[in-house]
């Protein structure tokens, strides 16, 4: 079901245009569209050198702005599709003061036209769709479409960090990191009952918890 248009939406996303960066490109081939470079000015932007994450389909933003505030020292950049979505993400972090948080509407096919290579230290893709048909696997966020977007704006030595409640999405996406030289480490079959400590639950993520459902979590950083 699609979501019903927010009231007032656009003047919403106007209102928080110091924190909200739209990538919402004319040109629909992303391969042409990412030609000509527009890289973001970090310094401008948050005012300091700090390293640099990434969040991609950060949604309502809760796990960005908890992480962004036990970790102040780091930058964020929170990236989602739906302006319906991260509208809500934005006017959280205004009301929290967070100045370490970036927020960027649009998809991830066009992240090399804004993004620096070698720039992001670590990317989160916490719940991503699992696009469950197979005719759709390309569109999957750890597909081998997006694993070089991935491997050019991450720092040598960077670090995916995926969480998900679907399992056949977390067997693919161990399949194609690994296929792609992706190193996997720390695997967690069922998060909520392992050992590992400092994670941040979401919304979404408590629900299918409470459902009994296990969370499975990875990292994995290129050699």
């Amino acid at each position: 079901m699609r979501m019903r248009r927010k009231k007032n939406l656009e003047q919403r996303l106007d209102d928080c245009n110091s924190i909200l960066v739209s990538i919402d490109n004319e040109d629909k081939n992303f391969n042409t569209a990412i030609e000509e470079k527009q890289y973001l000015d970090y310094k401008e932007i948050f005012g300091n050198e700090n390293p640099v994450q990434m969040e991609i389909g950060c949604g309502k933003g809760q796990f960005v702005y908890e992480l962004a505030q036990r970790e102040p020292d780091i930058n964020f950049i929170a990236v989602e599709k739906s302006a319906n979505v991260i509208v809500q993400a934005c006017e959280k972090a205004l009301e929290l003061g967070l100045e370490n948080v970036l927020f960027i509407k649009g998809s991830a096919e066009y992240l090399p036209k804004y993004i620096p290579d070698g720039t992001i230290e670590r990317l989160y893709l916490n719940f991503s769709c699992p696009f469950p048909k197979k005719k759709y696997a390309n569109h999957r966020l750890t597909s081998k479409r997006f694993l070089p977007i991935y491997e050019k704006m991450l720092v040598k030595g960077g670090e995916i960090h995926q969480k998900t409640d679907n399992m056949h999405f977390f067997e693919f996406s161990i399949e194609q990191l690994s296929d792609y030289g992706y190193t996997v480490k720390n695997i967690s079959l069922d998060l909520h009952n392992s050992d590992f400590e400092g994670n941040i639950v979401t919304e979404y993520e408590k629900r299918f918890s409470d459902l009994g459902q296990p969370i499975y979590r990875l990292e994995a950083y290129l050699k």
